[in-house]
């Protein structure tokens, strides 16, 4: 399926945000920068902020004279944030997604706009090294050089990234916006969803996000864990959970590398990883207990 975006349409750029203001602001200036052909917009979605969010986004006007801020008052939840961003950009034939604590690379906005002018379905990599310490990215390579999930076998496993993501209208109109049930891993269902209904995910090398990671050995666990348990459910809504020995192994299996790797922790960076599989164990467990047993 292609719906092409032409020229005078107009593409816009969706940032869902809580309590952004430390960091916005390094995005809405790179975003500043960006240059292309076709009309395009800022919409940030302002989900229940209680810092200076708006403020920071204000003052980014006459930067980007095409800036909106939309409220998502109802509920939490990056999906619903989405989607409230998809709803306000009703005169858009294709929207990009980013988010407010990334940066995008220069030249991000021209591969995204070209690239939906040609497929309805893209996302682009992740890099580094820009907005993190480099104790902390000592484990990641430099890029991603393919979606997450390209080299499994089955044709939908591929999915983009929520934090740099592009789609046309088409493609919304034909499976849905994101699933606000799914609190975390909704853009695996998305993109898994999109590529059962016919359009297929394109890998744009050159639209690259300065992605920024955890830190802390707290936000990394939390994160880890609700990523893995987000993770059970949509693995088992689109059927790969099957079979009791596959389950008893998601919810015993990986303890034993935990413990190898207890033993090794040496640096800052051994400890972080440890806690994000430590999470990712505690997850998959939560996952099992909420959507298997």
């Amino acid at each position: 399926m292609n719906s092409k975006l032409t020229q005078k349409a107009q593409l816009s750029i969706i940032i869902p945000c809580f309590n952004g203001a430390d960091t916005i602001a390094l995005q809405l200036e790179a975003l500043a920068r960006q240059q292309w052909s076709g009309a395009w917009e800022v919409i940030v979605c302002n989900n229940n902020s209680t810092d200076n969010t708006v403020a920071v986004v204000k003052q980014y006007a006459d930067k980007l004279p095409n800036l909106r801020i939309v409220d998502a008052f109802a509920k939490q939840g990056v999906a619903y944030v989405r989607n409230v961003g998809i709803a306000a950009a009703n005169s858009s034939d294709a929207f990009v997604i980013c988010d407010a604590d990334d940066q995008v690379s220069p030249g991000w906005l021209a591969a995204m706009g070209d690239a939906l002018s040609k497929y309805d379905f893209v996302t682009g990599p992740l890099e580094f090294t820009q907005l993190n310490e480099p104790w902390r990215v000592q484990k990641h390579e430099d890029k991603q050089k393919e979606p997450p999930g390209s080299h499994q076998e089955t044709p939908f496993f591929a999915w983009g990234n929520g934090c740099n993501i592009g789609f046309t209208r088409t493609l919304i109109e034909t499976i849905g916006s994101f699933d606000e049930s799914l609190i975390f891993g909704e853009d695996i269902e998305f993109s898994w969803r999109a590529q059962q209904g016919g359009f297929e995910l394109h890998f744009i090398p050159e639209a690259t996000i300065h992605y920024r990671l955890r830190h802390d050995l707290v936000a990394n666990y939390i994160q880890s864990r609700n990523w893995a348990k987000a993770a059970v459910a949509v693995k088992n809504r689109y059927g790969l959970l099957k079979g009791k020995f596959v389950k008893l192994k998601l919810f015993l299996g990986g303890w034993k590398g935990l413990l190898v790797l207890l033993v090794k922790i040496r640096t800052k960076e051994d400890r972080v990883i440890w806690m994000r599989r430590f999470g990712g164990k505690i997850g998959e467990i939560q996952g099992c207990m909420e959507y298997l047993f």
